[in-house]
């Protein structure tokens, strides 16, 4: 099974039927799927921390909601992680795209990349990145378990080695 179905599965596990994001390359691989099945709601966002705000909202209204992102997009997160997730216990499962790691193939997308295994562990934010394929299932429910338990964000890096490396264009 392709680690995206098993993410899809996972989020079903787990009642997670909406999910907010910012279009990326990296989970797209996820999104398609979602928003392919009526069981999902799917809402795009303009901006990092409004898909962190509609998350909330979603938590805040009884329902459970995924967050979709990529790594260049990540610091327009932190004052809604720390201000309203955080603050507030709102669990979150975030799904992080990384890029700027092995094969990258555009230099801007590495500063911004490197800090945020670091910026998370400053923030407390908890986070993990499986490696391969039969590891995804086990670490995304492990996550979102994780996350509702405890009512905190959760974040799941996804780098080049499981996904693969996005290429330029020729």
């Amino acid at each position: 099974m392709h680690w995206s179905d098993e993410v899809v599965e996972s989020l079903r596990a787990h009642e997670v039927w909406r999910a907010a994001y910012v279009p990326d390359a990296i989970n797209w691989n996820v999104l398609a799927k979602l928003e392919a099945d009526p069981a999902f709601t799917v809402v795009p966002a303009a901006r990092e921390e409004e898909a962190v705000g509609i998350a909330a909202g979603v938590y805040a209204g009884g329902g459970r909601a995924a967050v979709f992102l990529q790594s260049s997009g990540f610091g327009n997160t932190v004052n809604a992680l720390t201000q309203l997730l955080t603050a507030h216990r709102i669990p979150a499962p975030l799904f992080i795209g990384m890029r700027g790691g092995l094969s990258e193939f555009n230099a801007v997308q590495v500063p911004s990349a490197r800090p945020i295994p670091a910026i998370l562990d400053a923030l407390g934010i908890q986070h993990y990145a499986p490696q391969r394929e039969d590891e995804v299932r086990k670490f995304v429910d492990g996550a979102i378990e994780l996350c509702y338990a405890s009512r905190e964000p959760v974040a799941v890096l996804w780098q080049a080695q499981l996904v693969g490396a996005k290429r330029a264009a020729p």
